[in-house]
């Protein structure tokens, strides 16, 4: 029987999903170069950040107690939380620098900004929420710094062992748990991103959370996303945060800020606070681009919009 050469040959789909990733991959490439060797050049002229740290003066927290739930965006990813009675940390960063630390280097992206009170500043924290194990979510430093017999943390699928010892305890969480802590019930939701710590561990986890105090608006912390369609079926949410930055090569990963409004509207969350941008240079687009567009995005629903800066509380 002759061979069948058409057998051979790739469907069209295959071919164009593995060129679009040759793709990615060069803008991906193209744009590191752009960025991290001034950064690694930085972090070795600099390694223990001191310039950075001396410009950080935080003021008082305003506290929290009072509010049956709120808010307050740290930089980048970090959200502090007050719902069910609990202050609750999301994807903490304080570090000046983020990546591969060495002794007391740290090889890596420099802040933009300090970041708006040190740990110390902060209330005592009942539950430590970790999406990923990307560098800019889970900082080993910061974490070390947060250690308390007293924090529960919750972080992705084969992550445990990233996190430092001093914590009360660590658990696992995977898409489709649910969890009961006091009178908070925390569930986990897939996002569209990836979970790896380096190019060698493909198969951890990544979150997004739901937290929820009884029948009350609950909230969601997204952690990184692309654009998807796992929070539609959410509702009676008082607020979802939502990264709308580095999607400039990384919109596979990172959802644009008309994409998150897309993502917000669905979810049907009353308020959106945007963060993950103008804070880490991760992406190639301008550092006031994100929140222009977001707000254009929302046209004449931009009250919707919380436009606080880091530091500041938002409250329901």
């Amino acid at each position: 029987m002759p061979h069948d050469r058409q057998s051979d040959r790739k469907p069209p789909r295959v071919k164009r999903a593995t060129i679009a990733g040759f793709r990615r991959a060069a803008k991906a490439a193209k744009s590191g170069l752009k960025r991290y060797p001034k950064a690694l050049l930085a972090s070795v002229r600099d390694p223990r950040g001191r310039k950075a740290l001396a410009a950080s003066a935080p003021p008082s927290l305003p506290d929290l107690a009072g509010h049956d739930l709120a808010a307050v965006w740290l930089g980048h990813a970090s959200v502090l939380v007050r719902i069910a009675g609990m202050n609750v940390l999301a994807d903490p960063v304080f570090a000046h620098r983020i990546g591969v630390s060495l002794g007391p280097m740290t090889l890596g992206l420099s802040r933009l900004s300090p970041a708006p009170f040190l740990e110390r500043e902060l209330p005592r924290i009942d539950l430590v929420l970790i999406s990923h194990a990307h560098f800019d979510h889970l900082d080993k430093p910061t974490l070390k710094r947060l250690a308390n017999p007293r924090t529960k943390v919750i972080t992705a699928r084969k992550t445990a062992r990233l996190i430092p010892a001093g914590f009360g305890e660590v658990v696992e969480l995977d898409w489709g748990c649910t969890l009961r802590i006091g009178d908070l019930d925390l569930s986990v939701v897939r996002p569209a991103h990836w979970g790896a710590r380096t190019a060698l561990d493909r198969k951890r986890g990544y979150n997004s959370y739901v937290l929820r105090a009884g029948q009350r608006p609950g909230v969601l912390l997204a952690g990184d996303t692309a654009m998807t369609n796992a929070f539609n079926h959410l509702s009676n949410l008082a607020l979802a945060v939502l990264g709308i930055g580095s999607y400039e090569p990384w919109v596979h990963a990172h959802a644009t800020p008309e994409e998150a409004w897309t993502m917000f509207r669905a979810c049907g969350a009353a308020r959106l606070l945007p963060v993950h941008h103008s804070t880490f240079p991760l992406g190639d687009e301008h550092i006031d681009e994100p929140m222009k567009r977001l707000l254009a995005a929302a046209g004449q629903e931009h009250h919707r919009v919380i436009r606080a800066a880091p530091g500041a509380v938002w409250a329901a």
